[in-house]
């Protein structure tokens, strides 16, 4: 029966793709009241140290006149954890932090903490703290920490340690955040089951996958929190043609039926607009759609959801990511640098929220 619903949810995706509404339309639609998008969203990160005057000044400034009422905050290990300090970053600091979320809750804005789990354990070469401090967790020891020949690694989920080191740093931080909602992350996980990993070689990529989903989002769960995460490795990128990087091609897209139906998805495509808000949406889920730097795929996504809505509740909204770091995002916003992933990104979260409030682009 899975396999029947994932082949239907392919068909769907194929027709609607060729019927695909354009931008012009996104743009045209009246001005959205509370109802008709619940989150209004921005996904930053914290990469080094911020300028927290200025950050502060466009929590409280810019996101209310542009709208937004959810901040993602990918914090990831730059943090002074207390449970796991050989973990611990100084990026941001438990002031600095407090100085954002008192910011974010006078402004009306909810934030949404993040630790990337299972993937993102390195980029190329570079491991990630937690990899670091725990070498016995990575699911590629093998692979040489000086290698260039990969994207990022991951921990193994199965792991007999692994959660109880990231558990308590996910209950750190939320709790410091006094946060309702938890962003887990998940997104291109490239290494899971791998052959020579004794704990999870030869299992089926999708059982891991959905099993480590499941950990997460039962532990927040106990505590009362609302699971978000990345939609990417539940979309099969072979038969949708969307490929490896938004979409999956390691076998991972079944568990899109293994894992509970309450997380929130959010849907990231930054090259072009596939119709997956509604596929998440007809498998049951949640879910928002998150562009990046395009503006057209950008109010494409925005057109989808908004249409979505007309038939369910379960379209969300929309989480603009930006991939720059969140003080140099912020001063592209006040034309301050001419980073160009950063420009583009604000050039785009302009456009969009603009289109969100029914108002021409400047």
């Amino acid at each position: 029966m899975a396999d029947k619903r994932s082949l239907v949810a392919i068909m769907v995706l194929a027709v609607l793709t060729a019927g695909a509404v354009t931008a012009a339309e996104g743009a045209a639609r009246p001005a959205p009241t509370a109802d008709e998008l619940p989150v209004r969203g921005l996904h930053v990160s914290v990469s080094g140290g911020l300028d927290l005057d200025l950050c502060e000044k466009f929590i409280r400034e810019a996101l209310p006149a542009e709208g937004v009422n959810v901040l993602v905050l990918s914090v990831g290990y730059n943090y002074p954890y207390e449970c796991q300090p050989e973990v611990a970053g100084d990026g941001l600091s438990k002031e600095d932090l407090q100085r954002l979320l008192r910011a974010c809750r006078e402004s009306g804005v909810r934030l949404v903490p993040q630790i990337n789990c299972l993937g993102h354990q390195s980029w190329h070469e570079r491991k990630g703290a937690l990899l670091r401090a725990f070498p016995q967790f990575d699911e590629t020891p093998w692979i040489a920490d000086d290698s260039r020949d990969f994207y990022c690694r991951s921990y193994c989920p199965l792991h007999p340690d692994v959660h109880r080191v990231v558990f308590s740093l996910i209950d750190e931080l939320a709790e410091d955040c006094g946060a309702t909602d938890f962003h887990v992350g998940m997104d291109e996980v490239f290494f899971i089951a791998e052959d020579q990993c004794p704990r999870c070689g030869g299992r089926d990529p999708a059982e891991v996958f959905a099993g480590e989903v499941r950990a997460l989002h039962d532990h927040l769960a106990e505590a009362g929190r609302t699971t978000w995460m990345w939609g990417d490795r539940f979309i099969d990128g072979e038969s949708t043609g969307i490929g490896k990087w938004s979409a999956s091609t390691n076998g991972t897209h079944p568990a899109v039926d293994k894992v509970p139906k309450d997380v929130i998805i959010c849907d990231w495509h930054y090259t072009s607009a596939p119709p997956t808000p509604r596929y998440f949406v007809e498998k049951g889920f949640r879910v928002v759609a998150c562009p990046w730097r395009n503006e057209q795929v950008a109010l494409q996504q925005l057109a989808m959801i908004r249409d979505l809505r007309k038939e369910t509740d379960r379209a969300l909204g929309m989480l603009q990511t930006t991939w720059c770091g969140f003080d140099r995002f912020v001063r592209a916003y006040y034309g301050q640098t001419d980073n160009r992933d950063a420009t583009e990104a604000a050039r785009c979260f302009k456009t969009l929220f603009a289109a969100i409030r029914g108002e021409p682009a400047e």
